[in-house]
């Protein structure tokens, strides 16, 4: 157990997943306050470093836990090899994808449960996630919605794919989502050297969670292009919508 410079305390532990048959790093980060003694939600970020280290995760935990913003609420990111392993593992047509859901779902849970007083129910476990990491956030909480029963879903990719598996999922009603686009993500860079618009599929999607009956809040940031500097400005009202109580 070691600090990073901020209130609480950071801890890694190593998962040997027999769904992705390679070893994956949690970095858990865990508010000044912690005790074993309190029951906790679990936050599981994809693009784990980025959110720790772009999105200063960890120092709005500190602030947020203080001001008492949100309920007790334990982070958990989980970071990527390269480009090319975040795209196996988080595109809708990942080669790894459905094992990477999987791995969540079967292997890191149970994990986090056992290590700590954890509430042992979906509506207490988050998946949050920027761009690919989002759809990644999105479509394994579709498939597991009993597992997983919030989810922040920043600028994420949408294709024709997420929206059919929206449009046909069942037994939804549960899960409370936290959806934001920018405005001006109308010509994104995408990791195969091309443009992408971002705002009008996710247009697309907002009409089709809209109906699904559930705890969903959509935010368009107005002027925010698909970059860190709009992510985490909008982190902090993301967590206060999820993590506000359970």
């Amino acid at each position: 157990m070691f600090t990073i410079g901020r209130k609480g305390k950071m801890i890694e532990k190593q998962i040997n997943s027999r769904y992705l048959n390679e070893t994956l790093t949690l970095k858990i980060y865990q508010p000044e306050t912690f005790s074993p003694l309190y029951k906790y939600q679990i936050c599981i970020m994809q693009d784990g470093d980025d959110y720790y280290q772009l999105g200063r995760a960890a120092t709005l935990s500190d602030r947020m836990h203080e001001n008492g913003e949100i309920s007790n609420t334990i982070l958990v990111g989980i970071h990527y090899r390269d480009k090319f392993d975040r795209k196996r593992k988080y595109h809708p047509d990942g080669s790894q994808s459905p094992a990477y859901s999987k791995f969540l779902a079967h292997e890191a849970v149970p994990l986090l449960d056992d290590l700590f007083p954890t509430y042992l129910m979906g509506q207490s476990r988050a998946l949050v996630g920027d761009s690919l990491a989002g759809t990644l956030a999105l479509m394994t909480a579709l498939h597991y919605p009993n597992t997983f029963g919030k989810i922040i879903i920043q600028s994420p990719y949408v294709d024709e794919k997420v929206k059919r598996t929206v449009r046909n999922a069942k037994g939804i009603h549960a899960i409370a989502i936290y959806h934001t686009i920018g405005t001006e993500e109308t010509a994104v860079e995408t990791t195969a050297g091309d443009k992408a618009d971002f705002l009008t599929p996710n247009r697309e999607l907002n009409r089709l969670l809209q109906v699904k009956n559930m705890d969903y809040n959509y935010h368009e940031l107005e002027g925010a292009q698909h970059t860190w500097k709009s992510w985490q400005k909008d982190l902090s009202r993301a967590f206060t919508s999820i993590f506000n109580s359970i």
